[in-house]
């Protein structure tokens, strides 16, 4: 399909409504859950990110554990880990753009996960505000709260968000501690792990990372290996130096 005719198709499903009817997410992690028909229908066909539905599948049996998903976008791990948890579990989702957080209370409403928690918020190393970079376009995947060096400049388009220290809401007993959490946050995540480094230290839990720079790789892995993680890449890739950058790492507690 071609760019321009992705962006008419994309105009008349906003104009009409149409793309939020509810469908069945067809097969995968997230399988039966209701999802909304349009944008990102790879995610209700159940071909969105095969290996990283593969890995979270292979967790096993997770009922009532309590997970956390950095970076949600529309809710699609949310969704499925909130399934498989079950009501004695419970998951937090957070995401800091405001369309896609508008994406996932929808899904959450849809599916009746009363224990799944969203929050409106970066995951980060304080607590406060930042400044998401959208370069004008909400509906990308890819706004982020500005990579280590990255130059502000008008294109950035930047919204303010609020940003969450999630060792503080553990404190105060608004989160549960978890055994799993999921970390996609476009280069942002050694910050966001920061912020929970006491928790990781007292629960370790399993932690499923995406790499997006050398910093943030090098921020999670100064993190995680101390603290006897071991590694591993989902899919066929190597977890190299050379290889990391782009790639979905694994990490596994000492047993």
């Amino acid at each position: 399909m071609t760019v321009p005719l992705q962006r008419v198709i994309g105009r008349f499903f906003s104009a009409t409504g149409l793309g939020w009817l509810p469908v069945r997410v067809r097969r995968g992690f997230t399988s039966g859950a209701w999802w909304s028909l349009y944008p990102w229908t790879s995610y209700w066909r159940g071909t969105y990110e095969p290996a990283v539905q593969t890995a979270l599948v292979r967790l096993g049996d997770i009922r009532g554990w309590n997970c956390w998903d950095l970076g949600a976008h529309f809710g699609f791990y949310s969704i499925g880990l909130a399934q498989r948890v079950g009501p004695k579990g419970e998951v937090a989702a957070f995401e800091p753009n405001p369309l896609s957080f508008r994406r996932l209370a929808y899904h959450r409403r849809l599916n009746r996960l009363s224990w799944l928690k969203i929050y409106a918020a970066a995951a980060s190393d304080q607590t406060g505000r930042m400044e998401l970079y959208t370069y004008g376009d909400l509906n990308s995947t890819t706004t982020h709260l500005p990579y280590d060096g990255e130059t502000r400049t008008h294109a950035c388009a930047p919204v303010a968000v609020p940003t969450l220290r999630l060792d503080e809401l553990v404190a105060a007993h608004d989160l549960r501690p978890p055994e799993f959490v999921k970390i996609d946050v476009e280069g942002h995540g050694h910050r966001a792990l920061a912020g929970m480094k006491e928790v990781v230290r007292s629960k370790r839990p399993i932690l499923l990372t995406a790499l997006h720079s050398p910093q943030e790789a090098d921020g999670i892995f100064g993190i995680l290996k101390p603290l006897g993680y071991a590694s591993r890449p989902v899919g066929e890739f190597a977890a190299t130096d050379a290889t990391r950058i782009g790639r979905d790492i694994l990490f596994t507690p000492p047993t």
